[in-house]
């Protein structure tokens, strides 16, 4: 039996609707997760309140940009009679360098409407997180082996994304340069990033520029239930991404762009 007061009062903080159902998914995945880390390195965070606050709860910041962009859009909606129609369509997201799968995997579980892609260079994690897909019921959700520079050359990747989120990856100018491109003109890229991460963001703007994004604000907050400080970048996508990036050859983390 699991203790989730934690959990529930960060939910409600984030304003995130929850039921049993998506609780029970939540316990199911831990129990995978920890059985799972016995024979492979999937995270060094194994405490249930630990993992609810450090993994779950951080990767559902998510929700603080999320629910406002679907707010203002829903707010927008327009009828055929003022000459643009009113099309419903899915939000599709793409997690970069997903590791244990997050945040794309507490993302999919609290935002069912969301088509969410698992994007991992470790096939043993690919094959993880798909046994995680089948045993939670999870629709509508991919698990990918693959190198972020490599799918984002591919037709049906590229661009194609509302949302690209990465957490705890590199640094956030070579980042940008294996996420961007994945992202549509309009979408957002969102990297989750440390308190101390203000230099990192300073030296990523050329880069960011370079992509075709413009950071639409620095999200500073705290993980629900926590003091623990932490930085979401929002990036906007303005422009489409030159089809000269992502480079080849391991350049985006070796020489990543920097303004000279």
């Amino acid at each position: 039996m699991y203790n989730d007061e934690m959990l529930i009062a960060g939910l409600q903080e984030l304003s995130i609707p929850y039921d049993a159902d998506k609780l029970d998914k939540l316990h199911k995945y831990y129990e995978m997760m920890v059985e799972k880390n016995k024979v492979m390195n999937l995270t060094s965070i194994t405490e249930y309140e630990d993992v609810v606050v450090k993994h779950w709860l951080d990767s559902l910041c998510f929700a603080k940009i999320y629910l406002k962009k679907a707010s203002d859009a829903s707010g927008k909606v327009m009828s055929k009679d003022s000459g643009e129609e009113s099309v419903s369509r899915s939000i599709r997201l793409i997690d970069i360098g997903t590791g244990a799968g997050f945040p794309g995997i507490p993302i999919k579980i609290f935002f069912p409407e969301i088509e969410v892609t698992l994007l991992d260079s470790l096939n043993k994690r690919i094959v993880f997180l798909q046994d995680v897909v089948n045993q939670l019921g999870l629709n509508t959700i991919s698990c990918i082996h693959g190198r972020a520079e490599e799918f984002s050359n591919k037709a049906e990747y590229r661009e194609r994304y509302d949302y690209a989120v990465s957490r705890a990856v590199a640094r956030l100018a070579s980042l940008s340069e294996l996420c961007i491109p994945f992202v549509k003109v309009g979408g957002y890229f969102l990297p989750y990033k440390s308190e101390g991460a203000a230099e990192e963001i300073d030296e990523s703007r050329f880069a960011i520029k370079a992509l075709g994004g413009k950071i639409e604000r620095i999200l500073d907050y705290q993980i629900p239930t926590s003091e623990l400080p932490r930085k979401l970048v929002v990036v906007n996508k303005v422009a489409a991404c030159s089809p000269k990036y992502p480079r080849g050859g391991g350049k985006p983390m070796k020489a990543p762009l920097l303004s000279k």
